[in-house]
């Protein structure tokens, strides 16, 4: 199988590189499901005995260990938040099957000259957050006396969660580490107006990079090198005094730039202030002053306990958000009630109690929750932070899954969810923005909001029209199936790419759903059965839990794998092929 093309530098493949084939990894070590290959550097992921994913990093050419080894050193001392961790470097040895290579923590997501080309140009918020977070590192390096020489928004990684990773590393360290004659792809990682002929990195040179790929974010487009349009011109939404530092950056000649990067970052923080929250809506973005902010209102709250990095997302009585536990010093997402619900004291009540459920839920398919506490009319709680987004985030980003890659996680969130219903809690609100993934790629659910607890005889409707069973729509009394359909229904959703019954009115939705008439098409024999009963209108004929929903589920799925074992090499091979996605 080929590698699939995509636009820009990085190759996404779903089979091991020939390069790698005679590799044997360590004792319960196993190959992981992609590999990226990019100029000069391939990265495959593998899982290491702990059942973390990390990222091997190689070089195809052998002419080309030296400078991997000289990478691998540079990198392994350097210490930043946007600078993946470097954790061990194998050596070449006629006793060992493997090497030259190293480790590295595996980042999930795609490059933001990816998501550029896949959502167009950004908001000024996340592009602040860009510069503030690869100018950070950027200013870490210089003050080594080192140099990038590759800033682009190919070699800058997003992840689902918003955190940013500077990569490119092959290209920062001293030139004579660099095979002669090697230098990034003009096409990827546009150079600064100096150097048109000799590529010589310095900090200036990253600075006009860092801004290039700011520019870039704000406009879809790398500034030109001759008769630049002023910033403010292009985004009249840019407040003028952000506009002028990424145009000052953009000067061509470097002494006529801003002093340093931590300069620049220091500009930036007295243009846009500390205290002070962004808020895009359309086209629109307005300035308000922080005591009006929900963001100022949480960092005064948390006061010294966390620093607010990053806003995930919002719904209609809370938002969460990327947060750093300065005590553990470690990432977490923390979520807190909207400051006009935190008034309200039984929607108080009922947000402790959904972290209260969570937390005594402890199973490896739900999130595990930290921490609830509360200051004065902020309450929030903290949770793991899923570093791989949604379920729905995934296949917005990649398109539908092929069976044989989420058979296991279909198995392990029923699990979770048969560990739930066996102590009476009814989640209600299963769907794909609701399942999460962590860095280690394991589905977990997520937000027990709405959930029914023992005592409980709750009706009313609940949940989303397109993941809920007909008796939630109806407002009537709801038991442990209304789960089980919610699951066939994301299955549907994770397989197809979308929701078996369409999107749209909640009253159309809900005559599909009364109806009955799924397509089954798509699915092996044994997988259709179950789904089709999985969504069956009535309640009865539905699984009776996910226990039960959970053994049927591996059983489709042992019954559907054996078949494909018998099968000949030729149809396998095929079947693979026609549900693999292209990746970003």
């Amino acid at each position: 199988m080929n590698p699939v093309e995509v636009a820009g530098p990085n190759r996404i493949s779903r089979e091991l590189a020939s390069h790698l084939a005679a590799w044997q990894l360590p004792p319960d070590w196993a190959w992981g499901a992609e590999g990226v290959s990019a100029d000069y550097r391939h990265y495959q992921e593998v899982v290491d005995g702990l059942g973390r994913s990390l990222s091997l990093v190689t070089a195809p050419d052998p002419t080309h260990a030296p400078w991997l080894a000289a990478e691998a050193r540079h990198l392994a001392h350097r210490n930043h938040p946007a600078i993946p961790t470097t954790y061990h470097y194998w050596a070449a040895h006629s006793d060992s099957p493997r090497g030259p290579g190293y480790l590295r923590r595996w980042i999930a997501g795609e490059t933001v000259g990816a998501r550029l080309g896949r959502l167009g140009s950004e908001n000024l918020t996340y592009v602040l957050q860009l510069i503030r977070s690869v100018g950070s590192a950027l200013a870490y390096l210089h003050n080594s006396g080192m140099a990038h020489g590759a800033v682009a928004p190919e070699t800058i990684w997003v992840t689902p969660t918003g955190r940013l990773w500077l990569l490119g590393w092959e290209w920062a360290m001293p030139h004579g580490d660099i095979p002669t004659g090697l230098r990034p792809d003009r096409r990827w990682v546009p150079p600064p107006p100096e150097a048109a002929e000799d590529w010589i990195p310095t900090a200036a040179s990253d600075q006009w990079q860092l801004a290039a790929a700011a520019y870039a974010a704000l406009t879809g487009e790398f500034p030109p090198t001759t008769g630049m349009p002023p910033v403010a011109l292009i985004r009249p939404d840019c407040p003028h005094a952000v506009a002028e530092i990424i145009d000052r950056a953009l000067l061509p000649n470097p002494a006529d730039r801003l002093y340093s990067v931590a300069a620049m970052l220091r500009s930036l923080d007295r243009a846009v202030g500390g205290r002070t929250s962004i808020y895009v809506s359309g086209s629109t973005t307005a300035m308000r002053l922080a005591d009006e902010s929900e963001e100022s209102r949480l960092r005064w709250a948390t006061g010294e306990d966390y620093e607010v990095l990053a806003r995930l997302g919002s719904g209609t009585f809370g938002a969460v958000w990327r947060v750093r536990d300065l005590t553990l010093e470690r990432e977490v997402a923390l979520k807190m009630l909207h400051p006009d619900v935190a008034s309200d004291e039984q929607a108080v009540r009922r947000f402790r109690r959904e972290a209260q459920l969570a937390a005594q839920l402890a199973h490896p398919a739900i999130v595990p929750i930290y921490d609830w506490d509360s200051n004065g009319d902020v309450s929030w709680y903290t949770m793991e932070l899923a570093e791989g987004g949604s379920l729905a985030e995934l296949i917005a980003r990649t398109g539908p899954r092929p069976l044989h890659e989420i058979a296991n996680q279909i198995e392990h969130v029923l699990d979770g969810l048969a560990a739930a219903h066996s102590a009476g809690i009814i989640h209600r609100d299963l769907k794909p923005e609701n399942i999460l993934i962590d860095r280690y790629r394991r589905w977990r659910i997520t937000d027990f909001g709405v959930a029914k607890i023992p005592g409980e005889d709750l009706a009313g409707t609940t949940g989303t029209p397109e993941f809920a069973a007909p008796e939630q729509l109806l407002g009537e009394p709801q038991g442990s199936p209304v789960d089980c359909y919610a699951m066939a229904a994301i299955t549907v959703f994770v397989i197809t790419g979308k929701p078996p019954y369409g999107t749209g009115d909640e009253q159309m939705i809900l005559a599909r759903e009364l109806a009955g008439n799924v397509d089954l098409a798509p699915y092996p024999a044994e997988i259709g059965a179950w789904v089709e009963r999985g969504l069956d209108p009535l309640p009865d004929n539905r699984f009776a839990d996910a226990a039960e929903m959970h053994d049927f589920w591996r059983q489709a799925v042992e019954a559907v794998m054996e078949r494909e074992q018998r099968s000949p090499w030729w149809r396998r091979w095929f079947a693979v092929e026609s549900t693999e996605p292209v990746s970003p």
